[in-house]
């Protein structure tokens, strides 16, 4: 299992979004990789998964399936995801 996270670097929620990235990976030790929308790779992503709004946080399986996913402004509580990505 991984936590990717589509976000673009550029907006007003991006240091908010790096924080949550750096405390998931320091308080869980889970493997968090930060995707910008601005590079092919984050782009993508977002069309593969059908994602429309931002930032949005994807748990996927290590088959690349998504398992969860938040997206919005609105960042979902640390212990929903670690339970997604225990799962």
């Amino acid at each position: 299992m991984k936590i990717n996270i589509l976000y673009r670097p550029s907006t007003e929620y991006a240091r908010m979004v790096e924080e949550y990235a750096h405390d998931i990976q320091r308080q869980h030790d889970a493997k968090t990789e930060l995707v910008s929308l601005d590079t092919r790779e984050g782009s993508a992503l977002a069309s593969l998964y059908d994602i429309m709004e931002f930032p949005c946080i994807m748990v996927l399986r290590d088959d690349g399936q998504m398992s969860h996913s938040w997206c919005g402004e609105r960042l979902p509580l640390m212990n929903d995801v670690m339970a997604a990505y225990r799962s």
